[in-house]
Order: structure tokens, then sequence, then C-alpha cells
């Protein structure tokens, strides 16, 4: 689960402080699917880096699965991030030397899992792509790439998935593939899908939606076509 009470984000500018969030407050129950959304500049994307741990907020706080996340350090917060959370991002951020399976084993052999190839092989092949495992990124289509992305974001096996427009850069039909899979793997796998979007039919395919305008949550509700 992820707690947020009354968290807050400011920065300083030659024009004085800017509040990027203020005052938010939510509950995210384990294995749901959650959605927020909001204008570009609302403050969706740094919202959702708090929530990784890979900012810190100004105020406030943030607590995941019973762990305050301004009790860890640095290394308290990379560890965290290794064990419990996955990404996916929108321009999908492979490693253009490394073939589609070397790309997933990375954070295994990080981890220092012995069948790391093993455990690559059978997330490829869970994401439609065990004939493809010997390209490279560029040999791969879009869509493709974000199936990589997301076969390694689920390397870890996180407790947490956190998708920043997961389908931003593909066309609407290959969007869709990569939404279903999404949503396939947070029903299968019981992993908690935090995705920022600004498509509202992918919003409106979780259960739950955070709204954000100008950097404050307005509206908090369940969705109930998800």
């Amino acid at each position: 689960m992820i707690k947020v009470n009354d968290l807050g984000k400011c920065v300083t500018t030659q024009e004085g402080e800017l509040h990027i969030l203020r005052d938010i407050n939510f509950f995210i129950a384990a294995a749901a699917s959650v959605a927020i959304t909001g204008e570009s500049g609302s403050g969706k994307s740094t919202l959702l880096s708090l929530l990784a741990g890979l900012d810190q907020p100004t105020s406030g706080s943030i607590t995941i699965d019973n762990q305050l996340l301004s009790e860890l350090d640095e290394d308290g917060l990379a560890s965290f991030r290794a064990q419990r959370v996955g990404f996916v991002f929108q321009s999908f951020h492979l490693l253009a030397s490394l073939t589609a399976l070397e790309n997933v084993m990375l954070p295994l052999d990080l981890a220092g899992e012995a069948d790391s190839e093993e455990q690559a092989l059978k997330l490829l092949k869970q994401v439609g792509l065990e004939d493809r495992v010997t390209h490279y990124p560029k040999q791969l289509s879009g869509g493709e790439q974000q199936r990589v992305a997301i076969a390694r974001a689920f390397a870890s096996n996180p407790s947490i998935l956190f998708a920043d427009e997961p389908t931003g850069n593909l066309d609407s039909k290959t969007g869709k593939s990569v939404a279903d899979l999404l949503f396939k793997l947070n029903e299968d796998r019981k992993t908690t899908l935090v995705l920022v979007t600004h498509d509202e039919k992918l919003a409106h395919r979780c259960q739950h939606q955070l709204v954000l305008e100008a950097g404050r949550l307005i509206e908090d509700k369940a969705l109930t076509n998800a």
C-alpha cells in the first residue's frame, strides 16, 4: 500500500519559491491500479518521482508497505527501489548496446541472481517476445521496445510498478496492446500499478483516478467502469 500525507514539493527559482505540489493526501491499496491525470505542468511526473523515492518532498510524508521513505538514506532508497519498485517510461530507456535479453538480465545480474538468463527468457516469453531475445533496441519496434522495458521492470518482481506515460510514444493499436499487458501483469502478479497518463481511455481502465490541477489534488475517485 501507499499512504501520502500532506505532501508538498517546492523549488527556489529566480522569481522566488515555486510550489509544484501542495497538501497532497491519498491512499492506494495493495495490488490496485491507479491513474494520475491532469494537464501538463500539474505536477504528475513530480508526484511519481516522489512516490518512487527518486526525489525528496519539501513537506509531508510517503509510506510504502509500512516503510516511511524519509527514514531511508540514499543507499536505503536505492535498495528499496531495487527490491520493491519497477519503472516503465515513455522513452523506454533501454541500453542500445545490449540485446533484449541482456536488457532484461541486467537488473537480475546486479541483484546477483544466478539464473538471470533463465528468468529473463521467461519474462520475455510472458510479454510475447521469445523470438526477439537476440535483437537490439534499434531492431525492435516502439511497442516491442516497451514490452522489453516492461519485462525488465518486472525482473525484480516488484510490489509496485510506476509507469510514466507508458503508451505516450506509441500508436493507438500498439498502445492498447502495451496497456493490456500492463493490466494483465497487474492482475496476475498482484503488483500495484501507478501510472501517469494524458490518455483518459487508459486512465479509465484503472480502478482509481487521482486528478491534479496546478499542484493540488482536486479529485480522488474510484472508477466504476474499471
